[in-house]
């Protein structure tokens, strides 16, 4: 049996259809609906039961009886969230006690990290002296990489963080202004007919700030590939491996929409400071680990993600 936390998230929900493909459908559901608008990420999906996540924490340890494997997806992705308590309980003390649990009941935990961990570094590879983070959010993540680092010297299971750098794809709506830019740029494109990109920054001239944009496809074949090598752990980077600029998405995203242009705003003036203004995924550790598949370019994962937006605003 498995057990999906986020599930009804956009990478949790995209990866409880990837379990189904391959055929599983012996899942635990776990999330917090309290936006209930996010159920409609759950509906194409087939899983066992479905858990509200103070109910599925509170049952640990005893609540992973007969679970082979943790998909751990849950998390406060709000980058500007500002209230630390929150933050550490949801992204540390909640991630620790179900890694605690999978190691006393030997099963693994595949874990959702986050490029924020690097900060405004220049290279991003998946070691201490490149972990910087910015935010507050990035520090979360952080703290708990650091910690499943020490239980993996002892863990009989599989124990997997996967540093996700900038995902995009079907099923992020629900994330308002944490949707990737291409989300955000199409729709502004739909509403107002312009993209809004940040004016220079970081040394960056307008809307040249470079992100790794990965497909959502990708990161749940990187999941999937891990379930099926159990004896791989350890923290890997997610991401393509090629940072491209915002200008780019935009461009392309005018190009599909057959019109359009770019607006160039300021900058809030609380953000420079937690900013990443590049992003580029050194996949080398990932590459030694085994992984071979090649990831989609960005001109083709757009191409894909619009075509099934098929032009419509966001609800």
């Amino acid at each position: 049996m498995i057990v999906v936390t986020g599930a009804a998230g956009f990478i949790g929900s995209n990866l409880l259809r990837g379990l189904n493909a391959a055929g599983r459908t012996d899942i635990i559901a776990i999330d917090d609906l309290t936006d209930g608008a996010r159920f409609r990420n759950l509906v194409d999906c087939d899983f066992l039961d479905y858990l509200d996540k103070d109910e599925f924490m509170a049952s640990l340890p005893g609540g992973l009886n007969g679970v082979e494997l943790v998909f751990h997806q849950g998390a406060c992705s709000d980058t500007l969230e500002r209230d630390g308590r929150f933050m550490l309980e949801n992204n540390y003390t909640w991630s620790r006690r179900l890694l605690e649990a999978c190691v006393d009941n030997g099963a693994g935990l595949i874990y959702a990290s986050s490029a924020a961990v690097y900060g405004g570094n220049r290279r991003f590879i998946e070691k201490p002296q490149y972990e910087h983070p910015v935010n507050l959010y990035g520090y979360s993540k952080l703290l708990f990489d650091r910690y499943a680092r020490r239980i993996m010297q002892r863990a009989a299971s599989q124990v997997a963080g996967l540093r996700y750098f900038n995902v995009y794809g079907p099923g992020e709506q629900h994330k308002g202004p944490m949707a990737s830019m291409v989300f955000r740029l199409h729709r502004q494109l739909l509403e107002n007919g312009e993209a809004r990109l940040f004016r220079g920054s970081g040394g960056y001239q307008d809307g040249e700030q470079r992100r790794d944009f990965v497909h959502i496809d990708d990161v749940v074949d990187v999941n999937l590939w891990f379930m099926e090598n159990n004896r791989v752990s350890g923290i890997f980077n997610v991401g393509t491996g090629r940072s491209r600029s915002f200008n780019d998405i935009a461009r392309q995203l005018i190009d599909w929409h057959a019109g359009g242009g770019i607006q160039y705003i300021d900058f809030p003036e609380d953000l420079p400071d937690a900013y990443q203004s590049f992003t580029e995924a050194d996949i080398s550790a990932l590459r030694e680990a085994g992984y071979r598949k090649r990831f989609t370019g960005l001109e083709l994962g757009i191409r894909k993600y619009l075509d099934k937006l098929g032009g419509q605003p966001a609800r």
